[in-house]
């Protein structure tokens, strides 16, 4: 295994993007930090259209499996730590469906991590089982959607308003 640094970052854009352009390289709670990334590109994204805001997060989602899947591969680790591309587009999908208050997002970001770092059925399964860039992505989306149907449900109970 090699070590996520800020030269290894600067080998490739690939890198950078999957690395949260050093996000990744916090010596505390890199996923943590990460997540914390998905605040701009909500407060970019929360502007557009509905479905152009979703297309693009899909995009991104693609993107991240190539990314991260090309930097797991140099790492040598099926899911480095410092990889956080993952945590970025996942945690801006959960901020686009909370409630539109600072209590909304913090508690989409505080679902969308513990759903991340608890990994109940089916995140788990998938973390330990589909390995690469899919993996690596695919068990956060799930973590997000996890938290969105949560906030979905707290919206419908509080009429989006908290």
């Amino acid at each position: 295994m090699k070590r996520a640094t800020a030269s290894f970052m600067k080998e490739s854009p690939l890198h950078w993007v999957a690395l949260g352009g050093g996000a990744g390289l916090s010596p505390w709670a890199p996923g943590t930090v990460g997540s914390l990334l998905g605040f701009p590109l909500f407060l970019l994204l929360r502007s557009l259209p509905w479905g152009v805001q979703w297309s693009l997060l899909a995009g991104l989602f693609l993107f991240g499996i190539w990314a991260c899947g090309a930097t797991a591969r140099a790492l040598e680790d099926e899911d480095p730590k410092a990889v956080v591309w993952d945590e970025v587009v996942a945690c801006a999908g959960v901020l686009l469906l909370a409630p539109p208050t600072g209590l909304g997002w913090m508690l989409g970001f505080g679902l969308f991590r513990l759903f991340d770092i608890w990994k109940p059925f089916p995140i788990g399964w998938v973390d330990r089982r589909i390995k690469g860039g899919v993996g690596i992505m695919l068990d956060d989306a799930l973590a997000a959607v996890l938290a969105m149907w949560i906030l979905w449900h707290i919206k419908g109970v509080w009429h989006g308003h908290f």
